[in-house]
């Protein structure tokens, strides 16, 4: 069974709580508290703060999980003395003072960020097709259109707000990667899951890999509450799961 027992799930931009609508009652069928955050996804400071008022709202440790830009802000989040360990899905993690947007300079660019466009007060929304071909492009249709519908307004300023302090660096971490994401480079995901010395594991999946492959990802959480509390240093390790 699971040592640590409360999991505070973190979304992504463009995206709200019910990302994780499939993860949730695997996770519940196995004992564990679950909440989600609801990022007003208005700046780096806002969303931390969101996700740290679900931390203070649990009895006992955390595994605190970020899925895409929620891994910028888990890892800031996660400096929080009740986290016992981090699982980043599809996920940004940057190190101190790294943006995520600057990260992603670092790799090929993604076919997402050519369907972001501007609204106003300078938020961001992605396009039909974006979100169709590039952000969830293996679920169902019908899935697919009410997350265009659902998207929510993120501001721009979070892919340049560098990050303050990693909490990667001194508490374990887990982390997807999604072989076939079209919004982050799974080349960043692998590179950055490595120098945080991550434990991995790798799926078949677009970007939004706890919507195709909700089974996986949740065993995989699960795993990451069993032993987070007596895991000091994880050991990098490599999972691949073909299709």
């Amino acid at each position: 069974m699971p040592t640590v027992k409360n999991i505070v799930l973190v979304h992504g931009a463009w995206a709200d709580g019910s990302s994780w609508s499939k993860v949730i009652p695997l996770l519940q069928a196995k004992g564990l508290n679950v909440v989600t955050v609801q990022n007003p996804l208005t700046s780096i400071a806002e969303d931390v703060t969101a996700t740290n008022r679900m931390i203070n709202a649990q009895n006992g440790p955390v595994i605190l999980v970020g899925h895409s830009y929620g891994g910028a802000v888990i890892t800031e989040a996660g400096n929080h003395p009740k986290v016992a360990g981090l699982v980043y899905v599809a996920a940004f993690a940057p190190d101190e003072g790294e943006t995520c947007g600057g990260l992603a300079q670092k790799f090929p660019t993604s076919p997402l960020f050519s369907e972001i466009y501007a609204i106003e007060d300078g938020f961001l929304l992605l396009t039909e097709k974006g979100v169709l071909e590039d952000f969830a492009q293996d679920l169902s249709f019908e899935e697919k259109q009410t997350m265009v519908a659902t998207q929510a307004a993120t501001q721009s300023a979070l892919l340049s707000t560098p990050i303050v302090k990693a909490a990667w660096r001194t508490k374990p971490s887990w982390f997807v990667i999604a072989a076939n994401d079209r919004a982050i480079s799974p080349d960043q995901e692998a590179s950055t899951a490595k120098r945080m010395n991550a434990k991995t594991l790798t799926l078949p999946s677009s970007h939004v890999a706890m919507l195709s492959q909700p089974a996986k990802v949740a065993d995989f959480i699960i795993e990451a509450a069993a032993s987070a509390v007596s895991t000091q240093t994880p050991t990098m390790a490599e999972v691949t799961v073909s299709a």
